[in-house]
């Protein structure tokens, strides 16, 4: 099983909306309902895979024909979410990146579009949030701004 890679270069991270689809949730805010659950199982494959493979967990829980899953994965593909490489005759596909490095890239593209609401209304609204739905990362979000302060010479 070979590792998906990191992006290291900023034209090697994906291309993803600039628009959030806050009724979504996880990957599908920043890609189709299609391009997530296909993304998902390229996931899931662990390795590069065939399309037909690919397809074949996806229409477990998502009727579609392969052709549409064909089309989904090369989407992915133009937009830089996936690798597309030509071995025994058949196309495979791989994911450029992990499922946890794809959801910190898309979750930092988010806040930075966020941010153009100010910070002070970000910052207050992100506080009351994590206070409502998960009072625990209060405190793991107090701890990292420390370590940032204390990175940067501020505390």
């Amino acid at each position: 099983m070979s590792k998906p890679k990191r992006p290291r270069k900023d034209e090697d991270v994906p291309r993803l909306h600039d628009s959030l689809r806050l009724s979504a949730k996880g990957v599908g805010m920043v890609l189709g309902d299609l391009e997530a659950r296909v993304l998902r199982a390229v996931w899931a494959a662990r390795a590069a895979a065939t399309a037909r493979a690919i397809h074949e967990r996806v229409v477990r829980a998502h009727a579609i024909s392969p052709l549409t899953t064909i089309t989904v994965l090369n989407r992915l593909v133009a937009k830089g979410v996936l690798d597309r490489d030509r071995s025994s005759g058949a196309y495979r596909y791989s994911a450029r990146m992990d499922e946890p490095a794809f959801l910190a890239h898309a979750s930092r593209r988010a806040v930075e579009g966020i941010l153009s609401f100010g910070p002070d209304a970000v910052a207050a609204s992100l506080v009351d949030v994590l206070a409502e739905r998960e009072p625990a990362q209060l405190e793991a979000l107090a701890r990292l701004i420390r370590r940032r302060l204390r990175e940067r010479g501020d505390e």
